[in-house]
């Protein structure tokens, strides 16, 4: 059969349309050459295979004939089933002769824009800061606009403004948003500032835009704030939504767990068999002094309700402090000490 298109796609031969779509973005993210800088020639290679792949496997007529005939079928090679009639390939294709088929290969990177709604993904963001700060470039220039040459040249020959009569939408632009847990504590907002091709009556042109991202106290890593139809605009295609994801930031102090905060203390020996007072300073600057007059062992953990992370789903709450605590044990007793110890402790 020569090249088989299941295996490289890694899907069954009975996979469906949404399983082989699956299939592709999974593998074509995986070999972009554009994230593979070091590898780029063999990225390039399996890339262009996996499309070539998608572009047999995803179209019914391309498919029957090479399940049938395999690669040497879309080769116009093999005769058509039935050959003599027009019946015998899907379709209703001619079926007069042994090169009454030809599989004419689509661009990867046609099928890579069609399927994702860009170019290329691999861009970095850049520094998304907080208050009123905008990143630096935002997305990456080319985002949004490679994907727009087929457009462009339809544009050209007079063509129809991007979305009207879009068949389908392009899937999903995601970006990952850093936030310290000051931010997701206290809320902020962060602007980012991308640029977009648009139709300007008939005609593409490039616009620049600050998106606001108000993120709200208590989000948690994984939040995703959705900007509708911000991609680029491209003719039958609804433009893809731009959806930043919000990821935190590891602290120095304070470690998550859900709607809690965890800091950890070190503390003597002492202190944890007599008595300790803990200072904690919050994520909103605030000093607090805790008090402990319980026996401290290496398991225990004080918590101080309230002060941990504000609740979104509950206004006015928050979940709770935990401090554990780290005992520093004496390296060495003398003797003396040693019954010093045991008189303390001895039954008496």
């Amino acid at each position: 059969m020569g090249v088989d298109y299941y295996k490289i796609l890694q899907v069954d031969r009975s996979a469906n349309d949404e399983e082989l779509k699956k299939a592709y973005r999974k593998l074509a993210m995986k070999w972009h050459p554009d994230k593979n800088p070091n590898n780029k020639k063999d990225a390039e290679s399996k890339f262009k295979q996996v499309s070539e792949a998608y572009d047999v496997l995803s179209d019914q007529n391309k498919r029957a004939v090479y399940d049938q005939y395999g690669e040497e079928g879309l080769k116009g090679q093999m005769p058509p089933p039935g050959a003599g009639g027009a019946g015998g390939f899907p379709g209703g294709m001619d079926g007069g002769g042994a090169n009454s088929f030809h599989f004419n290969p689509r661009r990867a990177e046609d099928i890579f824009s069609e399927i994702f709604g860009f170019a290329s993904p691999f861009g970095g963001m850049g520094d998304t800061g907080g208050g009123s700060r905008v990143g630096g470039s935002g997305f990456p220039s080319n985002m949004f606009r490679d994907d727009m040459f087929a457009y462009k040249k339809a544009a050209a020959a007079g063509g129809e403004g991007s979305s009207a009569g879009a068949t389908r939408k392009a899937a999903a632009i995601e970006r990952m948003l850093p936030c310290s847990l000051e931010d997701l504590y206290k809320g902020t907002s962060k602007k980012m500032k991308i640029s977009r091709d648009i139709m300007d009556n008939r005609r593409p042109a490039t616009v620049e835009e600050i998106l606001t991202i108000a993120i709200k106290p208590g989000w948690k890593k994984g939040t995703k704030i959705t900007f509708p139809e911000k991609g680029n605009e491209q003719r039958g295609v609804i433009p893809s939504d731009l959806v930043f994801i919000i990821d935190e930031k590891p602290h120095n102090v304070f470690k998550r767990d859900g709607n809690d905060l965890i800091t950890s203390q070190k503390i003597s020996l002492v202190e944890a068999l007599t008595g300790y007072t803990a200072q904690v300073t919050t994520l909103d600057g605030r000093n607090l002094t805790i008090p402990i007059n319980s026996i401290i062992s290496p398991t225990y953990e004080e918590i101080v309700r309230g002060e941990g992370m504000p609740i979104p789903k509950e206004p006015g709450k928050k979940g709770n402090l935990r401090i554990k605590f780290n005992i520093k044990f004496p390296s060495r007793l003398t003797s003396e000490q040693k019954i010093a110890i045991k008189r303390l402790f001895s039954p008496s």
